[in-house]
């Protein structure tokens, strides 16, 4: 069994992320399509018999387009949200800077939370909590199972798997939008990581090969 992740598509990045309700952007639709595309091409060799994904809209709109391909249902989970940046979820940039001056993700001290959100520590122990059980909960299943995330959340696992200590300072390993991550459960090891070249360059590009 292996458990695939995949980050969400392109999201409007003229806003916060964390837990925004705000969903795909045109090019972060076009981009999901290209990946449902690309897995139901492959699904011998992806082999996905259960989707799990964030239950916030970008994860979820991203997961969509897979499982009508392969003909699957989608389960959600709250505890693989990103991190939960409280009052500036969704708010835009500009809003953020003149409310919130100097505050990100990589300013705060790791027991110091986001207004109404958490901290980088409670993030962590989040997905680590989530991610150890759902590793056992799993152990010896047939199939494998398709998990879409967010970045942050990914990031995080890598750093479970391979073993390094994790901080809001960390190095990021990279997961572009609609990246694939395959991992091996019981080996503990990425076996794919971030798989991106089944995406166009632009979003005109799938576009005409819809048409």
């Amino acid at each position: 069994m292996k458990l695939i992740f995949v980050r969400h598509g392109k999201d409007d990045e003229r806003f916060r992320g964390g837990w925004s309700e705000r969903d795909l952007t045109e090019e972060g639709i076009a981009q999901a399509k290209q990946l449902a595309a690309h897995i139901r091409e492959n699904a011998g060799e992806y082999g996905i018999v259960r989707i799990l994904a964030s239950d916030l809209p970008r994860a979820v709109t991203t997961a969509k387009y897979v499982a009508e391909a392969l003909g699957l249902e989608i389960r959600t989970e709250q505890r693989i949200r990103e991190m939960n940046n409280g009052e500036l979820a969704g708010m835009s940039n500009e809003i953020a800077l003149e409310r919130y001056p100097g505050l990100f993700f990589g300013s705060l001290g790791m027991d110091e939370s986001y207004p109404g959100g958490e901290s980088p520590r409670a993030f962590f122990l989040r997905i680590k909590e989530w991610f150890l059980e759902f590793c056992a909960a799993c152990s010896g299943g047939e199939g494998n199972i398709l998990i879409v995330t967010h970045g942050g959340v990914i990031n995080v696992i890598y750093h479970l798997v391979k073993g390094l200590e994790w901080s809001n300072q960390s190095r990021a390993f990279k997961a572009g939008n609609c990246s694939i991550h395959i991992l091996n459960p019981e080996e503990m090891e990425f076996e794919v990581e971030n798989r991106t070249d089944f995406l166009s360059a632009r979003v005109e590009d799938f576009q005409i090969q819809e048409s």
